[in-house]
């Protein structure tokens, strides 16, 4: 494997240079949702493609419908059998809103130290995703100012509207898919478990759901005059709902655990390690008493269970004071969030056929869909995979967790239109406060995330193409 002391002293002895290109970022209000920002999105997109120009990259700024994409290659090594990785992330950013909250300008970082001693940098984009991005491109800076190379091919693809839907994405995506495809993704735009221990992201749970609409009477009814004889929508799509469920809190919609699978051991064994405490994890919120699944802990059932869940319920009169009223029509939205094999467009059937089943004759439902994506899910013991955990053992002196997430966009769309697999690694916390004011990221997981990254791709070009082909089928 490439010797990683040079680019390792390089990031050390550099980090200040480091960190004013950071800020130089930074202080760009590259704001997407805003129109009024779209400006200030392509002098972002513009700056970084300068940069990598610079840096030996063939760079440019891709102009979309929206705002710019920045795409830029690097051949890598002579090793033609090194694999070839695409590395995502966005330079666009959320508002500030609200403004008064924030401690000082949002687009004026700063380094703020804690009554602890340890530093943090403060400003709008500092975790979410302007310093996550950075790390990697710090690291192919350090690689390329101390070997001229890097131990890989890279591609690089750097969004701008992923704070506002990444409208634009999926159609660059097909129309560039050929440019872009590689032997898989990385994506920097996920978090650590803490401060000590870094985090590989190895599933993302799928989501299926919509909104459900029960009707009964013509009109809405007084329920001094009808109550009793009359059906009652509210009541009757209550009973419904709770049935999606048994008394040991598994879903009752025919064929839902279909495709779900076990943890493997790797995985099981080190959540255990973790000593997650799932009293201090619901106390945090006001509650005390456990959900969920009988027979499986708080931890992996927010990261490997399948989930059914009532997002909202109305109907009736539901303003100030009161009026007895039956309401000729009750409505209420759900989600599903899905793992392994679940197909999204089957639970929401099922869903269907489990109301409809349990409609009276004189009454109907109807359902809007809000779509779906199915889970994504990486084997423990991939190739890729196995790289990057080194690396990071290797950097934090502890073993990498194997975490699984949330939805996020961009590796579905990466997976269904590219065929590939994602790599997701991150040094943000779960205090970042992303989205909100006075966001952070620590200055140990800006440091220690470019360190990270010139390991990973040490390990990455260890690998010889024909491998990562095989443990990322596309």
């Amino acid at each position: 494997m490439t010797d990683t002391a040079k680019p390792l002293d390089y990031v050390d002895l550099n980090l200040d240079a480091s960190l004013d290109r950071l800020f130089a970022l930074m202080r760009i209000q590259s704001i997407s949702t805003d129109p009024a920002y779209a400006e200030h999105c392509r002098t972002a997109a513009q700056l970084l493609s300068d940069e990598l120009t610079e840096l030996g990259f063939a760079a440019r700024v891709a102009p979309t419908p929206g705002h710019p994409m920045v795409v830029a290659h690097h051949d890598g090594p002579e090793n033609e059998r090194a694999p070839h990785v695409l590395f995502y992330g966005h330079y666009d950013v959320q508002p500030i809103d609200p403004v008064e909250l924030w401690r000082r300008d949002p687009f004026d970082p700063v380094i703020e130290t804690r009554a602890d001693g340890s530093k943090m940098i403060v400003g709008r984009g500092s975790s979410d995703d302007k310093g996550q991005l950075r790390t990697f491109l710090e690291a192919c800076r350090a690689w390329k100012e101390t070997t001229g190379t890097l131990p890989c091919r890279v591609t690089i693809l750097i969004e701008g509207e992923e704070e506002s839907g990444s409208e634009s994405l999926e159609p660059f995506l097909h129309a560039a898919a050929e440019e872009l495809k590689a032997d898989f993704a990385l994506i920097c735009d996920t978090s650590m478990w803490d401060t000590q221990t870094p985090g590989l992201t190895i599933g993302l749970r799928g989501m299926a759901g919509g909104q459900v609409t029960v009707r009964g009477p013509s009109r809405d009814l007084h329920s001094g005059l009808y109550g009793g004889p009359a059906r009652n929508p509210l009541q009757l799509l209550a009973t419904i709902l709770a049935e999606m469920k048994d008394t040991d809190g598994r879903v009752t919609l025919d064929g839902f655990y279909d495709g779900v699978h076990d943890l493997s051991a790797d995985v099981q064994a080190s959540w255990d390690a973790l000593g997650f405490n799932a009293g201090q994890f619901l106390g945090d919120v006001g509650l005390s008493v456990p959900a969920g699944e009988t027979g499986y802990g708080a931890l992996e059932q927010s990261w490997a269970r399948p989930t059914a869940e009532i997002n909202g319920m109305w109907g009736g009169y539901i303003g100030e004071g009161y009026k007895t009223v039956i309401p000729a029509e009750a409505h209420a939205k759900l989600s599903f969030r899905l793992v392994g094999d679940q197909d999204p467009d089957q639970v929401w059937e099922a869903f269907q056929a489990h109301v409809r089943a349990r409609l009276p004759a004189d009454c109907t439902a109807e359902f809007k869909t809000r779509g779906g994506s199915r889970a994504i899910s990486l084997a423990s013991d991939s190739a890729p995979v196995a790289a990057t955990r080194a690396a990071l053992d290797a950097e934090w002196g502890k073993s990498a967790l194997l975490a699984s997430g949330g939805s996020i966009p961009v590796v579905n769309s990466i997976k269904t239109i590219l065929g590939m697999d994602s790599v997701m690694v991150g040094f943000a916390l779960n205090d970042d406060q992303i989205h909100s004011p006075n966001e952070k990221y620590d200055l140990k997981s800006f440091h220690k995330g470019i360190r990270s990254w010139v390991r990973i791709l040490a390990q990455l070009g260890a690998m010889q193409q024909v491998e990562a082909s095989e443990a990322v089928p596309a």
